[in-house]
């Protein structure tokens, strides 16, 4: 079957688009007619597959992925089965590009293939975490459970997503209008007073004079400059050992990569601690949560904590050797290796540490907002007094 974008009026008048899913475009205008729609434009392939930028299906949100999981865990928990789910669900969802593929998913899994191999399809909204935990749900028998825990989390990395973006804006705004402020300094008002400044003049205001030269002869050729470099650093950190240097680089920068490396031990913690509670053997709970850390240094630390524990050893003793996890998480680690509760302590340390690491953020925040605000003053008032220096410099021995 394929699937149609619509657009259509009902019978009050009004246009109503979606997608359904046909054998064919005549069989899609009397789904149309049969729920009373005068089809005005019927396209195949359907919205998820139109991008302008990349030409690649659409990026949903995480918090409407978030929705479907808490969603169809609910109906799976009433006794309603799978396919009967994804079809209520494709018929209750605003989201016309989810729409569609919850219906692709729905025929995948109706032709025999496993939800989450159906799922793994759709990597645009289904990532390759989230489907490798439905995997692990369906084999243990407990796909409610994974679902409602990969909605819950969803849900919490899209808020802190969503804070930190909110808490960004106000500083960038602040980069930008000062940039900008400096640009409009250098290039209009300082060479107009420039004329009228003659004869041997301050450091400082050479120096202003000079970055106003500069900026006029080669600003182009910097800017370009500095959009050809970006573009090389991007392709360096996308190769193996770029991304690499750069995830090495992120753990060690001072302040801030104390600040990633909780976010991603957090993310690692909650993940194992969620598949253990549900029944996955520590093994395969290890090998689904190490892809979450999102940082291949870590990752790589997490392979030689699998390897001890594939051996009969501890989980804590190679994390602590590792020098990334912190010493009271190692602790906290060992002690519920001891009294086999890991995974109850695994989901504390989640708690606990994000809670931690959203204060530090917004304390970095709030930092970073008069710490800007005092740079572009310094750069304001330099400019200033380099012009007005020579003119009371003039005045002050005139006299």
């Amino acid at each position: 079957m394929a699937t149609f974008s619509y657009t259509a009026r009902s019978t009050d008048g009004k246009t109503v688009s979606g997608v359904l899913t046909a054998d064919s475009q005549q069989a899609a205008l009397r789904m149309l007619d049969e729920q009373a729609l005068f089809p005005v434009r019927v396209d195949e392939g359907g919205v998820a597959t139109k991008s302008l930028m990349t030409g690649r299906r659409k990026k949903i949100r995480g918090s409407r992925v978030a929705v479907l999981y808490s969603q169809m865990a609910d109906l799976l928990r009433a006794g309603v089965p799978a396919l009967r789910s994804l079809d209520v669900l494709s018929r209750q969802n605003p989201n016309a590009a989810l729409v569609e593929i919850i219906r692709e998913v729905r025929d995948d899994l109706a032709g025999g293939q496993t939800l989450a191999d159906a799922m793994a399809k759709h990597p645009n909204a289904f990532s390759e975490l989230h489907t490798s935990m439905i995997r692990a749900g369906e084999k243990g028998g407990f796909l409610e459970d994974v679902l409602a825990r990969i909605a819950s989390f969803t849900e919490r990395q899209d808020e802190l997503k969503n804070k930190l973006f909110g808490a960004m804006i106000y500083p960038l705004l602040l980069m930008v209008v000062g940039g900008g402020v400096v640009i409009f300094l250098l290039t209009s008002v300082v060479p107009r007073v420039r004329q009228f400044l003659k004869g041997d003049l301050p450091a400082m205001t050479q120096f202003v004079f000079g970055a106003c030269d500069f900026l006029k002869e080669h600003g182009l050729v910097t800017a370009g400059a500095v959009v050809v470099v970006v573009v090389i650093l991007v392709a360096i950190v996308r190769s193996p050992k770029g991304r690499e240097f750069f995830d090495r680089a992120q753990l060690k920068a001072p302040k801030i990569g104390e600040i990633i490396t909780l976010v991603a031990i957090c993310r690692f913690c909650r993940i194992l601690g969620t598949l253990l509670h549900n029944g996955v053997p520590i093994l395969q709970s290890l090998k689904i949560a190490r892809d979450s850390a999102g940082n291949r240094i870590l990752q790589g630390e997490i392979d030689i904590a699998t390897e001890s524990v594939r051996k009969g050893e501890s989980l804590a003793v190679p994390l602590g050797k590792s020098g990334i996890f912190p010493l009271d998480i190692v602790d906290m680690i060992a002690v519920g290796e001891e009294s086999n509760n890991l995974e109850n302590v695994l989901i504390t340390i989640a708690d606990s540490y994000e809670t931690r690491t959203a204060r530090k953020i917004d304390l970095a925040l709030r930092l970073l907002e008069p710490i800007l605000l005092i740079i572009m003053a310094v750069v304001v008032g330099t400019i200033a007094v380099s012009l007005l220096l020579p003119i009371l410099t003039n005045s002050f021995g005139g006299h």
